[in-house]
């Protein structure tokens, strides 16, 4: 087990990121070409077409030859049996993602993120990729919302799939933080828009807080739980939160700020670690990971060769009850290098 902490070898290795053409998928794409042009393959696969000509303009195989775009549903277990031939490494990004697009249509949502996730594993172990990465999300942590609960179902999927595995891969790990700034769909794109059309930036509730990562942070997670897994970890970041109010008031202080109410599937407060995650949650510095409560690998030695410290019993990671925040000042810079890049 000494040798899997060490950096992966990306030369000659075929890499596929799911969900490749959202918004953590191109930036990953980005970063990856960049840090390791020795990859062999990257592939992005995705569903929209549209989005595959749009990121192709980007990032266009003249300039990138190891990239290859690959039209696919996680839904359709057949495709991916044949595309994840020969992969190394598999990024899971791909999602229905809106809170509340899933409450009015669940049985969608239970096709994509909890059965594409079982294909996804299924055809992980049939094509013996070595490392696999799910993306998940502060949704899942004691779920209110459909979309968190199939994500938690996804979350289990992933991390159970390493007691099917007979050698040392496919190693399934899994990632989980807040919405990423300025990501589709998220709250910062949003009031800015409205800000340009009506100058009204609708407020659920003012007391609402949520956990904050930029997209850059978010690629460096994945990639580090990508590296360092075992198999059947969840990387928690450490992560700042904001309060609702102040990213309205650092978008719009003029702004009319009417309260709307909570709309069904949303928290007033998110959670990333439970009280009862607590009893497996090991604090690595930088991060937390929620163990499992089985695994096949040694825990001494993962506290040893990781400096792993558990948590108290109790613990959680609260929105909320956070002591690291964002002001007002802060997201007003956050949000401007969002408007310059």
């Amino acid at each position: 087990m000494g040798n899997i902490n060490k950096i992966l070898d990306y030369k000659g290795k075929s890499i596929l990121i799911t969900g490749g053409t959202g918004t953590l998928g191109k930036a990953l794409t980005k970063n990856i070409l960049d840090a390791y042009p020795e990859v062999e393959r990257l592939c992005v696969f995705s569903r929209d077409e549209r989005k595959h000509a749009v990121m192709a303009e980007e990032f266009p195989k003249s300039k990138y030859p190891q990239i290859e775009y690959i039209i696919g549903d996680v839904r359709d277990k057949e495709r991916l049996l044949r595309v994840f031939e020969g992969l190394d490494y598999v990024i899971h990004t791909a999602a229905m993602k809106d809170v509340h697009t899933a409450e009015k249509n669940p049985d969608e949502s239970i096709k994509t993120n909890i059965g594409g996730a079982q294909n996804v594993i299924d055809a992980c172990l049939k094509n013996k990729v070595k490392r696999v990465i799910s993306l998940s999300t502060d949704k899942a942590c004691a779920p209110v919302s459909l979309y968190g609960a199939t994500k938690l179902a996804s979350d289990k999927l992933f991390i159970a799939a390493n007691n099917i595995r007979r050698d040392l891969s496919p190693v399934f790990s899994v990632v989980r933080y807040g919405n990423i700034m300025g990501s589709n769909g998220s709250v910062v794109p949003f009031f800015l828009k409205r800000k340009a059309v009506d100058g009204i930036l609708p407020i659920t509730d003012p007391n609402m807080t949520r956990f904050n990562i930029s997209l850059d942070d978010g690629v460096k997670m994945v990639l580090h739980a990508l590296e360092n897994a075992w198999g059947g970890e969840m990387f928690v970041p450490k992560l700042p939160s904001y309060r609702i109010m102040d990213v309205a008031n650092a978008i719009g202080p003029e702004c009319e700020k009417p309260i709307v109410g909570i709309r069904p599937g949303e928290k007033l407060h998110e959670e990333m670690i439970s009280d009862t995650d607590a009893f497996y949650t090991y604090d690595l510095g930088k991060h937390y990971v929620i163990l499992p409560a089985t695994h096949k690998w040694s825990l001494d030695s993962f506290i040893k060769t990781f400096c792993a410290k558990k948590v108290e019993n109790g613990f959680n990671c609260n929105s909320r009850s956070n002591i690291n925040w964002e002001t007002i000042d802060s997201l007003k810079l956050l949000i401007n290098r969002l408007k310059n890049n």
